[in-house]
């Protein structure tokens, strides 16, 4: 399983479960490009799996710090973390990097598929051997390479110890999926997963809160101390349970995130100051006269954008405020009033 920055002796398969909380795994740094899926655990890059077995059980995995493993080795965190799940016996989970697999044999425990993303082919062999001759083995399929650039296959709920430097990509494309998953059960950095569920006026609240709680609602699970990991992170973690909402909000997600990303240049300005920039307004003016033209009117000899920015934001009762304390609904009226005078920011 790989953690808030990616992770993993190996140990005979059937041993694992009493092996959870020792150090796992071996081998120097082995690179592949990105593969297909196979069917069930049919992994090209077996180099790395020969010579695990070869150096036996007394080996131990060198963790590549490029992709910020480390283990989860506490049995209970992670059969705490699949019991919140929610899983039926019906779904298919998708697991981002599995690592050595403790949380994948908990999941495949439960549900009726696993598909393992997985970018280290150490990992994917060591995961591999975990449940080779056993029941689950037909039921686990394994995808090597960097989930954020792979195509994903429907599934119903992901589960992730995510690498640090995936956390925001790995959330916007799990909430650009579609159909939607039902949930992600996401382990992030502590702050990360704050700023996520962070409320106007708080001191995280940020572009990532406003923006992620549009699409989806977001609650804190649990928190995960470093000692939970093996080599431990620098950081403290938590558990997210992030739902998509059904049917997604009908915004134009382009245009929300351009609002949001000027209105948050300096969240504790007003919007009025963050709006009369000279690069934002002639962002605006640029889009203004795109607009006009592809809706045939013509732009006033005279005509101003920063009065016409300075209308809007008066019209609204907006202008005083503050992003860092405004909330969804006063950002959904910016955007709005904005559009209908033929502002637009995408």
């Amino acid at each position: 399983m790989q953690h808030p920055e990616p992770s993993h002796q190996p140990r005979s398969s059937v041993a694992y479960r009493q092996s959870d909380q020792e150090e796992l795994t071996s081998l120097h740094r082995t690179t592949t490009p990105l593969i297909p899926r196979h069917s069930h655990l049919t992994i090209k890059n077996a180099a790395a799996s020969q010579s695990s077995e070869r150096q036996g059980t007394h080996q131990i995995f060198k963790m590549n710090h490029d992709l910020g493993q480390h283990i989860l080795k506490n049995p209970l965190v992670a059969q705490g973390i699949v019991d919140k799940s929610d899983l039926k016996p019906s779904d298919t989970v998708l697991e981002v990097g599995p690592g050595t697999g403790n949380l994948t044999v908990r999941i495949l425990e439960k549900a009726r598929k696993v598909i393992a993303v997985e970018m280290d082919p150490r990992m994917a062999a060591e995961l591999t051997k975990r449940v080779q001759g056993k029941p689950e083995q037909k039921r686990l399929e394994i995808m090597l390479g960097d989930v954020i650039k792979t195509t994903l296959p429907s599934f119903d709920v992901c589960i992730s110890n995510t690498p640090y430097q995936i956390s925001s990509p790995l959330v916007f494309k799990l909430l650009q999926q579609r159909p939607p998953p039902r949930a992600a059960i996401l382990m992030f950095q502590r702050e990360f997963a704050l700023r996520l569920i962070a409320r106007p006026g708080d001191a995280l609240y940020c572009r990532l809160s406003v923006n992620v709680q549009m699409w989806a609602r977001v609650t804190h699970i649990m928190k995960v101390g470093r000692n939970n990991f093996r080599p431990p992170p620098q950081v403290e973690s938590s558990v997210v349970r992030i739902e998509p909402k059904i049917p997604p909000p009908p915004i134009d997600y382009d245009e929300w995130d351009g609002l949001l990303r000027v209105c948050f240049v300096r969240k504790n300005k007003t919007l009025s100051a963050s709006f009369k920039q000279s690069s934002v307004l002639g962002m605006m003016e640029k889009n203004y006269k795109t607009w006009c033209a592809q809706n045939e009117r013509m732009v006033e000899d005279n005509f101003e954008i920063k009065a016409l920015v300075e209308k809007v934001l008066t019209e609204t009762g907006l202008g005083e405020k503050r992003a860092g304390k405004c909330g969804e609904d006063e950002f959904l009226k910016l955007l709005y009033e904005f559009n209908q005078v033929g502002v637009h920011f995408a």
